[in-house]
Order: C-alpha cells, then structure tokens, then sequence
C-alpha cells in the first residue's frame, strides 16, 4: 500500500470516528446488533439468576443493597466495611508506590519474549511498510483504569482494565495472564482497581477487588499463558470505594461485545504504561491473526499501535456505541498481547467470554490453578 494511501485510511478512521462520537452517524453491522441483543438478554437472565442467588449483589434498583457491614471477606483477609477497605488501600498506594510498581507483562512490547516451545512464528510485529499509528498521552476516561496489588514479594504490580456493565454495577474486565495469580483470599495483596488514574491521582477513589471475586477462564489455568492465549481475559469484581459507591455507578461502564468478528473500525485503544504519569490512547482498526506459532495457537484479533509496553496489558480496545463504548477485546491473547510496542493482540471474546462474565455477575465460585473444569 502506498504511503499516501495508509495516510489517507488512517484519516478516514479518525474521521469516521469523530462522527460516530458526536452522534452524527451510527453505524453497526447486523452481526454486531445481533451481538448486542444477545447481550442484552444475557444481562437480563444474569440479573434474574443474581437474584435468585441470596450471597450476590443485586442490579441497582431491583432491591436494597446488603449492610456495608456485613460484606465478605476483604482483599486482605478480613472482614470489613468496604469503606474501611478503600480507606486502607488509598492509605497504602501512595503516589510514589503507584509510580513505582512494575508492570505485571513484563515481556510485552519488548521484543524478548520468546515462544514456550522455541518455534520461530513468521511474525509478530509490523509488516514491511506498514502503517503505525501513533499514540499519545491523555488524562484518560472514567471506563479504564489501572490495577495495583503487590506479588509474593511485596513488589508493587501493575495492569490495565476497563468497567464493565453488569447487574452489580461492580465488575472489571482485564487481562488473564495480569490476575490468574490473584484467585482466592491471597492476604496482603492489596489488590485495587483505580480508575482514570493519572499524574498520581485517583478522581473516584479506590475499589477495592473482593475476596474471591477475580475470575478467569479454568482453560487458562489449565493450558497456561502460552497454549491457553486464546483464554487470556479476566473479570475482577470490586467493593465499593471510601464513599460506599459501586464502581459503575461513580464511572459507568462500557458495553461487553461477543462473538461481533475479528474486523472493526475505527478502535480506539487504551492502556496504561507502568510508571507513566499518564495513560495512552491510540485510534487504529483491528484485523484478523491467524497464528503460526504452535506455542500460541489460535486466532486473534490484531491491531497496530504505538508504544505499548509492560503494563498496557488488559487495556481495552473500544468502538464507538449508542450511548457511549463497547469494548471488543484486551491487550492480551497471542504472545501474552504482542512482542513489540507497535502491535497488539486479543483473546476473541467469544463463548468462553460470555460465560465467565456470567460466572462473575451470578457469584460462582471462580476457577482456580488445579481446579477441575466445571
């Protein structure tokens, strides 16, 4: 493709999406509206199923919330007022512990990522000639954000995710391979999600991740982050923060789209770079990757972006929607979310993913490393 040509397709993405986003066209396939139909019935049915299940939250207005005092278990091992909780982890993430922890996807973007079986793909980066579009920093949205916790070692830890809807008005979708380790009552992992993190601030406060309430696929678990990319995403369902407000009611949230195809335009993608004052944004298109690694096998939506590196894993890739977004994959999937800062992968959202947002929203049990599937 000429230079000219990539120039003038890059223009006419932004274009399209300037237009999509002010409302002055609104433009679906009739697979995505198909997609959101049966999204929207899902919703409908988790809200019945959560009702029915006396230990989950409630969609906000079909009945009071539970007593603040009598939530479960805290993300440090206690039993707490949420708002006692949000208090504690504002208190520890201070702006010099968030600006120092390390990106829990150490390996993406650097180009030293290797295969687990030491095949050689044929690529995993920019073609000969591609275009690139460029990223830059911005104070974010109010959807996405960024997680904190601290590793075995007390080691600060960082990744990115995005709220999305559900009946909880509670719940944050992520990359596997950035919370897999993080199941169960882990105490002192001090595991928040912050969102619209930036220079050091948190605009809505903490929120704290329940105890037992990260959830990814049992697949992953089972396969590993290699043989098990086609599973790479996560769910964490989060306590209110020092105010006592549920996470989607401070941000709101962003739709989740499944089985809407590999070929979407214009994408607008975010992430959060480990140690950046700022988040990144970036406006591309995704295609479909057919995987030639036998380590990673599976297929992935693609997407070219520039300078995402360690930490940006779990940040979503969004489309313009009714109202507001839709997010249609995570960094993450095929080589952990890419081996160089310019290109980025997905997990496909899928059945799979229908059915752990389900197991999220309902309050199942969440998988766990050994668990049997089921």
């Amino acid at each position: 493709m000429e230079p000219g040509t990539r120039i003038a397709r890059y223009a006419a993405v932004c274009a399209a999406a300037l237009l999509l986003c002010t409302g002055l066209t609104t433009t679906a396939s009739a697979e995505t509206h198909t997609t959101a139909e049966t999204n929207t019935t899902a919703e409908t049915n988790t809200t019945a199923e959560r009702q029915a299940t006396a230990k989950t939250l409630t969609t906000a207005g079909d009945s009071p919330m539970p007593s603040l005092g009598t939530t479960t278990p805290s993300g440090d091992g206690a039993a707490d007022d949420p708002g006692t909780l949000a208090d504690r982890l504002d208190a520890y993430w201070t702006p010099a512990r968030m600006e120092a922890a390390l990106p829990a996807d150490a390996s993406k973007g650097t180009g030293t990522a290797t295969p687990a079986s030491g095949a050689s793909p044929a690529v995993d980066g920019p073609r000969p000639g591609e275009y690139i579009p460029p990223s830059r920093s911005f104070d974010g949205i109010p959807q996405a954000g960024t997680f904190f916790w601290t590793d075995a070692s007390g080691t600060g830890r960082t990744c990115s995710g995005s709220v999305v809807r559900s009946p909880g008005h509670d719940l944050v979708l992520s990359a596997g391979h950035c919370l897999k380790g993080y199941a169960g009552t882990s105490p002192k992992r001090h595991l928040a999600f912050v969102p619209q993190y930036h220079d050091s601030l948190k605009p809505f406060g903490i929120f704290p991740v329940r105890s037992n309430g990260v959830y990814v696929a049992q697949q992953y678990y089972d396969l590993g982050e290699h043989a098990g990319a086609a599973y790479d995403f996560a769910f964490a369902v989060t306590e209110p923060n020092q105010e006592g407000t549920r996470l989607e009611d401070a941000v709101g949230g962003v739709r989740l789209l499944t089985g809407a195809g590999y070929y979407h335009a214009p994408v607008r993608m975010i992430g959060y770079p480990a140690g950046a004052e700022k988040p990144l944004e970036c406006w591309s298109w995704t295609t479909r990757w057919d995987s030639d690694d036998p380590a990673d096998p599976g297929t992935f939506p693609r997407i070219a972006c520039d300078a995402f590196v360690g930490g940006t894993s779990g940040g979503p890739m969004l489309v313009p929607w009714p109202g507001g977004w839709a997010v249609v994959g995570v960094i993450g999937g095929y080589h952990t979310g890419g081996n160089t800062p310019q290109v980025s992968y997905s997990a496909y959202f899928g059945t799979a993913t229908q059915a752990l947002y389900r197991a999220a929203v309902t309050g199942a049990p969440p998988a766990g490393p050994g668990l049997a599937s089921g």
